[in-house]
């Protein structure tokens, strides 16, 4: 049969916020499609460009072995691939041109390619996978193989007689557990090993233990999974986690879905599955705060090894949640990381700022949300358009000059908000600073009643910095916003 070579557009190396970290995750959505393929009886091969410098690198592979096919599978569970970041677009396009340049038929699965299947068909690709890509990819494939049309397949599409041709969409799987574990014996994992002991954190490896989101938060698109909902069986799961720690030695994961547990009883199983084989992991999560109210979801996640969840707070303005159609309550996200820290679970939040109609009392709230709840780390971001969602058509007509960020840390706020780019650069800078002396104050405060570790030791010593640099900024924000 066909030799397929499996690659994505994901380097770390070009998005400079990502690599600094240190902790990169192996492509899984790509590692899917190619188990899948591989059980198919196909030959297969991954390029994985994650740690590599430019899309260069794959044509020496290509010119040494004779590839039928060049399927550029991004990884849908890297919520950064969502974000559709031109260093990685332009990279695609790169690698697209030298697969039609080594004769390879170019298959392209990604939520840009889905949003924007023009442009990469222009640049050369055979067939675009819109939306859920391994059964596509399959039918494609074998279709191809016998030399028949592809007219009847769903979910692709393709260039016919110079036109475009857009198949009807495929409907996403449902039972999870159809497909093979992923093709983890692809990835070298020394090398993502290595990384991480830069960042100074145990070394983690990404497992996707659900597919999708029914939550219809007006910003967030879903152009792989859709607003769909689908489970693996913890059966499965607990068995993909013995595998990665009989084979890789790895006790600590990230669930990579964008919400975790939120099949009911799904979290209570997973627990009784891991102490039926006496599995101890550690894992980190990210939920919602009404989801983790309900029952006795904490108690399990905690039982489970639950070592850090992130939640979408978003904003401390219920005007603003309202308005995101977010479905969640300020005084859940209070109530929720009380019940976290009390079961010593770490709690992280994601804030967003710049949302329509945002004003300075809805900024303030947040900030003092913040430095109340004093949350183990924060990640804050603006908002940010994406094809497909009820706020990008809000502000699409913004978006002539700049539709998308060159890597993560743009933080370019591409419509007309309530304030400037630089403003929500600067307050990005300020509010982080704000919480680390939050932070400092605390641990000072409590200097003489816990054990004091070396990590707060810093904290508190940094206030000597933290103190003055968050005054000026203030200064500097306060001119900003009157020059808005």
């Amino acid at each position: 049969m066909s030799n397929i070579l499996f690659s994505h557009s994901y380097y770390y190396k070009l998005d400079p916020k990502q690599w600094k970290n240190k902790m990169p995750f192996p492509p899984l959505g790509t590692i899917y499609a190619a188990a899948l393929m591989r059980n198919k009886g196909y030959q297969v091969r991954l390029f994985d460009t994650n740690l590599l410098d430019s899309p260069k690198e794959v044509e020496t592979l290509i010119k040494k072995e004779a590839f039928n096919y060049l399927v550029i599978y991004d990884d849908g569970f890297n919520y950064l691939t969502k974000m559709c970041l031109t260093n990685m677009r332009e990279a695609c396009f790169e690698m697209i041109q030298i697969g039609k340049r080594n004769h390879c038929c170019v298959i392209v699965c990604s939520s840009d390619a889905t949003d924007h299947y023009e442009e990469y068909l222009e640049k050369g690709a055979d067939y675009i996978i819109q939306g859920e890509g391994e059964i596509t990819l399959e039918e494609l494939i074998a279709t191809l193989e016998k030399g028949n049309s592809v007219e009847h397949i769903k979910g692709i599409a393709y260039k016919k007689d110079k036109k475009t041709q857009v198949n009807p969409a495929r409907a996403v799987l449902q039972n999870l557990d159809e497909l093979p574990f992923p093709a983890w014996d692809l990835i070298n994992i020394d090398s993502y090993r290595n990384i991480w002991k830069q960042s100074g954190q145990e070394f983690t490896l990404n497992i996707a233990t659900t597919r999708g989101c029914p939550y219809k938060c007006n910003w967030c698109a879903k152009p792989i999974y859709g607003n769909r909902y689908n489970a693996h069986s913890p059966e499965y799961i607990v068995k993909e986690i013995a595998y990665l720690k009989e084979n890789f030695g790895v006790k600590r994961f990230w669930m990579c879905d964008d919400i975790f547990g939120l099949k009911t009883n799904w979290v209570q199983e997973f627990n009784i599955e891991l102490q039926n084989r006496n599995l101890q992991i550690s894992y980190f999560i990210q939920s919602r705060v009404d989801l983790l109210l309900k029952e006795d979801t904490i108690n399990a996640l905690a039982a489970s090894g639950l070592e850090e969840v992130w939640v979408g707070a978003e904003s401390a303005s219920q005007k603003i949640l309202d308005a995101m159609d977010k479905g969640t309550q300020v005084s859940e996200i209070y109530e929720a990381t009380h019940l976290l820290k009390q079961k010593n679970i770490k709690v992280a939040f994601f804030l967003q700022f710049g949302y329509l109609t945002e004003t300075q009392e809805d900024i303030q709230k947040t900030i003092q949300m913040v430095k109340e709840l004093l949350p183990d780390n924060i990640g804050i971001s603006v908002s940010y358009p994406l094809p497909g969602t009820k706020f990008y058509d809000k502000v699409k007509d913004d978006l002539q000059l700049k539709a998308n960020w060159k890597d993560s840390d743009d933080l370019d706020l591409m419509f007309h908000g309530t304030y400037s780019s630089n403003y929500y650069r600067k307050l990005q800078r300020f509010v982080h600073k704000e919480y680390r002396k939050s932070q400092g104050f605390y641990y000072l405060k409590h200097l003489f009643n816990s054990q004091i570790s070396s990590n707060k030791l810093k904290a508190i010593l940094k206030l000597m910095y933290y103190i003055p640099s968050a005054y000026w900024d203030k200064i500097k924000l306060k001119t900003l916003e009157n020059e808005s």
